[in-house]
C-alpha cells in the first residue's frame, strides 16, 4: 500500500513528519559544509581548483597525467605565483583535497535535497501551501553554488586569497539557507501535531536576535577573509589598547570594514556582547513559555562561542579552535532560529 495515501479513500496524504526529518538532515549537511568550508579557508585551499565543472568536476584527477594537468592550471593562478612558488605536487594535492571535498559535499547536498523533494511532490505528500517554499529553498541552494564560484573567481587574479566580502557573502548564503531549511522543518514538525496549523511568523525580538547574530557571523567571515584575527593575540585589550591604534575611521564604511583589519577585528569582538545580551533576552522569553531546554541550550552555546572566540585570538588562530568557533556559531544560529520559531508558535497558540 502507498504509505502516502489514505488507507480508506486512497487519496494522497501530506507527510509533514517525513518532510521534517528530511529537512533536518539537509540542515545537518549544510552545517557539515560550514565545517569543511572553515578548514578549506584556514588551510588556504579554496583556490586550488581553478575551474568550475558542475558535472565532470565531481570526479577528482585520476592518474599522474591528470594530476599534472590540474597542478599546471593552479600554477597559472596568482596564489601560486605570489605565495606558493616551488610547491610540490604532494602539497598541492593536500590543498586540492579540502576544496574538492567542499565542492563534492555541495553536490551531495543538492542531490539529497532535490531527489526527495521530487519524490514528495510526485507522491503529493507536500502539505498544501508549502510547495513553493520548498522550490525556493532549492533555488537558494543553486544560488549558493554560484556565489561560491564567484568567490573563487575573485581570488584567481592579482590576489592570494578570495575577496573578504565574497567570503562573507558565501558564508552568509549558507547560513540563510540553513536557517530557512530549519524554519521550514519546524513548521512541518508543528503540522504533525496540528494538521491545520499555519506557517509560523516570528516575533519582533526573534527577528532582531537572528539578525544581530547573523551580522556577527558575517563580521567573523570578513575577519577571516582579511586575516584580521592575527593582528592581536591578546584579550580583552587589543595590543594593550581598548581601541587599537591603526584603525581607519574615515572613508566609505563598507570599503573600510572590508579592508581595515583592526576595525573589523575590533567590531567583531565587541558586537559579540550585544548579541549575547539579545540571546539572553530570547532565552528568558523561552523560559516563560516552558521551553527551558532550548533556553538553557542557547545560554550554554553563547557562552561556549564567546570562549571559543577568545581562545581563537589568544592561540593565534589555531586551526582546530578557529574551525570549532565557526561551526559553533552556525550551531548557535540554528538553535536561535529554532527558539524564534518556538516563540512565534506560542504567540499563534496564545
Amino acid at each position: 500500500m502507498d504509505m502516502s495515501a489514505h488507507p480508506t479513500t486512497g487519496r494522497p496524504v501530506a507527510r509533514p513528519a517525513a518532510i521534517a526529518r528530511w529537512l533536518f538532515l539537509v540542515a545537518a549537511l549544510i552545517l557539515l559544509m560550514v565545517l569543511v568550508g572553515g578548514v578549506t579557508r584556514l588551510t588556504e585551499s579554496g583556490l586550488s581548483i581553478t575551474e568550475w565543472k558542475p558535472v565532470t568536476g565531481a570526479l577528482p584527477p585520476i592518474g599522474d597525467a591528470a594530476w599534472a594537468a590540474e597542478f599546471e592550471r593552479y600554477k597559472h593562478s596568482s596564489q601560486y605565483e605570489l605565495m606558493n612558488q616551488g610547491m610540490t605536487l604532494a602539497a598541492f594535492q593536500h590543498i586540492f583535497f579540502w576544496e574538492y571535498v567542499h565542492r563534492l559535499l555541495g553536490r551531495i547536498i543538492g542531490l539529497v535535497y532535490a531527489l526527495p523533494m521530487l519524490w514528495f511532490f510526485a507522491r503529493r505528500a507536500v502539505p498544501r501551501g508549502h510547495g513553493v517554499r520548498l522550490v525556493i529553498l532549492l533555488l537558494l541552494g543553486g544560488a549558493q553554488g554560484a556565489v561560491g564560484w564567484l568567490m573563487v573567481k575573485s581570488g584567481l587574479t592579482d590576489r592570494v586569497n578570495v575577496e573578504p566580502a565574497m567570503l562573507a557573502a558565501h558564508l552568509g548564503m549558507a547560513l540563510i539557507l540553513m536557517g530557512a531549511v530549519l524554519w521550514t522543518a519546524c513548521d512541518m514538525r508543528l503540522l504533525t501535531r496540528n494538521p491545520v496549523a499555519r506557517p509560523v511568523r516570528p516575533t519582533l525580538w526573534g527577528v532582531a536576535t537572528v539578525i544581530l547574530l547573523f551580522v556577527q557571523l558575517l563580521l567573523g567571515a570578513i575577519t577571516a577573509g582579511l586575516r584580521a584575527g592575527y593582528v592581536s593575540s591578546t584579550w580583552p585589550l587589543m595590543n594593550d589598547h581598548i581601541v587599537p591604534e591603526g584603525i581607519v575611521w574615515w572613508g566609505s564604511f563598507w570599503r573600510t570594514i572590508t579592508s581595515d583589519q583592526y576595525l573589523v577585528h575590533f567590531i567583531h569582538r565587541w558586537w559579540a556582547w550585544g548579541v549575547a545580551l539579545a540571546i539572553f533576552v530570547l532565552a528568558r522569553q523561552l523560559q516563560r513559555v516552558e521551553a527551558r531546554g532550548m533556553a538553557h541550550a542557547l545560554l550554554t552555546l553563547v557562552a561556549v562561542q564567546i570562549l571559543l572566540g577568545i581562545a581563537t585570538v589568544v592561540t593565534g588562530v589555531a586551526l582546530p579552535i578557529a574551525v570549532t568557533h565557526q561551526v559553533a556559531g552556525a550551531v548557535l544560529l540554528g538553535v536561535t532560529v529554532a527558539g524564534a520559531h518556538r516563540l512565534g508558535a506560542e504567540r499563534v497558540r496564545g
